[in-house]
């Protein structure tokens, strides 16, 4: 199936420093990115926390960032910031280039974000935008990947332990050098396990990317009362045949406690188990 991803938005890096910049930006090795590959780094602040969470890949002579339309101002602005003296351009080529996601699918010429997914890159499309899959279609199989994303709400307010980015350095590396908010990332690396996970909930009523996850026997919200914030985030949420799926952070200690969605009165999350 071929689905047209026009919720997302296409930067292309390019310049003789181009690979050396976002090197210095982004918390992934770029030198280890493959022609055919889709890269997942993220874009952190300097302290630690992500800005936009990006799908990398190489193009042409130099690299497209791919990430959710609402982010493209923010963070178009900031990589410009940080250009400096180095010989990089910044484009954008959201309206000049399409993505399409391929389920189940492969082309010789797309990149891989995994098994089942890749993208395929064109300057035109041939069909009509309401002729290709559903989205809905793509979106179930990327939640399915437990892939996260990063939007306008949830912005500078997660780290990449929390979005399981760690594990298997699937989009961080620890060797490589240093980027915006490095440190923190890496002290919270050999600090131990983080106490904030990802995890994959279901549940009959929808929510919402930003809501928090409600526990009722929490410490904090024993100790906090009114004043408890929750204990963790909804990622990104999916709606597929009239049920209602997310991607959310949680206290690691709670895993199997009940958990509703924003206090005692909201619907009630069901963890999916990991296969």
């Amino acid at each position: 199936m071929r689905v047209y991803l026009k919720n997302r938005s296409l930067l292309y890096i390019s310049g003789s420093d181009s690979e050396s910049f976002l090197q210095s930006q982004l918390t992934n090795d770029i030198s280890k990115l493959g022609d055919s590959e889709i890269q997942i780094n993220a874009y952190c602040q300097h302290q630690g926390k992500i800005i936009g969470l990006f799908w990398v890949m190489r193009y042409q002579n130099g690299f497209l960032l791919s990430f959710p339309n609402e982010l493209l101002e923010k963070i178009k602005s900031r990589l410009e910031m940080f250009v400096i003296m180095s010989e990089v351009v910044i484009e954008d080529l959201s309206n000049h280039l399409f993505q399409i996601g391929l389920i189940n699918e492969k082309k010789s010429d797309g990149y891989i974000l995994n098994t089942n997914l890749s993208i395929e890159i064109s300057d035109t499309l041939d069909k009509d935008p309401d002729d290709f899959g559903n989205i809905e279609e793509w979106n179930k199989s990327y939640f399915d990947s437990s892939i996260p994303e990063v939007y306008t709400s949830t912005s500078e307010k997660l780290v990449p332990q929390m979005l399981n980015l760690d594990i298997n350095e699937v989009g961080v590396n620890f060797s490589k050098g240093c980027y915006p908010g490095q440190e923190v990332v890496a002290r919270l690396h050999y600090l131990g396990s983080a106490k904030r996970r990802l995890f994959s909930f279901k549940a009959d009523q929808e929510m919402q990317v930003g809501d928090s996850l409600y526990c009722s026997t929490s410490k904090a919200a024993l100790a906090r009362g009114d004043r408890y914030k929750g204990s963790g985030m909804v990622v990104s949420k999916v709606k597929y045949n009239s049920l209602f799926y997310c991607l959310a952070t949680l206290d690691v200690d709670l895993i199997d406690d009940e958990i509703k969605l924003n206090n005692e009165h909201g619907p009630k999350l069901e963890k999916i188990n990991d296969e």
